[in-house]
């Protein structure tokens, strides 16, 4: 099969593009840099170049792919507007990537009992809205012959398989504790995120492209920590010795930006990937995050 991947320099759509090539399928991903494209073709990949913003480029690599993998920016609505027109009726797989976080509240550091499974209702917070709305138009082209299904990935961790290695919430928090000598989560750090190692997110999306049906979405989970959880098992794996330190909200804002603060290191996003396990076999065989981390 071709698929069309965007996203593929980066950490998720680079693992899935890896996990496709291994697989045996041809693999065509968007790239903005001659040497992101070189890196690609390095890869095994064939190096589109252009960016989010070419509406024609991204219809034409659409409509010539047997599948596409949008796990660029899952706010850009122009670039779904753009893919999803030029599939309708052609039956082809659209899978979108989105996140947990649309379910995130603004706990900062404070737990929450409240989870979410694939068909929980749920009112988005602001700053979440406009990610939802992208979500619900992908679901409708269902109802135009596009087999579009979407993802969210809760907290993703391990090495990437594709040129990009990290992920983002883990490494900012790393850095966060080599530059302050103390690992340091927000608030008092019990606010809680599912998670899921990057292989197992890979396999996930491969069983998607096979089997998964239009219209549906999955959560992608293996487990859950607090946010103090995995900062103290940063602090250990540093020599720091287990200690963390709480974050004000403004200090939180400072380090990471009002976004990141409020809905990934200070929310709670408890999800469970109940649709994935039921319907496609999915099994989580990865370790850990606080495993991961040492």
């Amino acid at each position: 099969m071709r698929v069309f991947v965007t996203g593929a320099s980066g950490y998720i759509g680079g693992s899935v593009a890896a996990a496709l090539r291994a697989a045996g399928h041809q693999v065509v991903g968007l790239y903005r840099s001659a040497q992101k494209a070189t890196q690609a073709q390095a890869l095994g990949i064939e190096a589109a170049p252009g960016t989010l913003d070419d509406g024609a480029l991204l219809a034409r690599l659409a409509r010539e792919a047997d599948a596409v993998i949008h796990a660029a920016d899952a706010d850009h609505r122009a670039a779904v507007e753009a893919m999803l027109p030029a599939l309708a009726g052609s039956g082809k797989a659209f899978i979108h990537t989105s996140g947990s976080s649309i379910v995130g509240d603004q706990a900062w550091g404070e737990p929450s009992g409240k989870t979410y499974d694939d068909d929980t209702p749920f009112v988005p917070g602001p700053g979440r809205a406009a990610r939802v709305a992208v979500i619900q138009r992908v679901l409708a082209a269902a109802r135009d012959g596009v087999r579009a299904v979407v993802v969210s990935p809760s907290l993703i961790y391990g090495p990437g398989r594709g040129a990009h290695r990290e992920s983002i919430q883990i490494p900012r928090l790393v850095a966060l504790a080599k530059k302050f000598g103390v690992a340091r989560h927000v608030g008092r750090g019990e606010n809680l995120w599912s998670n899921v190692h990057i292989d197992d997110l890979a396999d996930l999306y491969l069983r998607i492209l096979a089997n998964a049906p239009g219209g549906a979405s999955y959560f992608a989970e293996n487990g859950e920590s607090s946010m103090r959880q995995v900062c103290e098992a940063i602090s250990r794996a540093l020599g720091q010795g287990g200690r963390t330190q709480p974050m004000s909200r403004d200090e939180a804002i400072a380090e990471f930006g009002e976004g990141p603060a409020a809905y990934t290191y200070g929310s709670n996003s408890r999800v469970r990937a109940t649709r994935a396990r039921r319907e496609l076999g999915w099994s989580p065989r990865h370790d850990s995050l606080l495993q991961t981390i040492g």
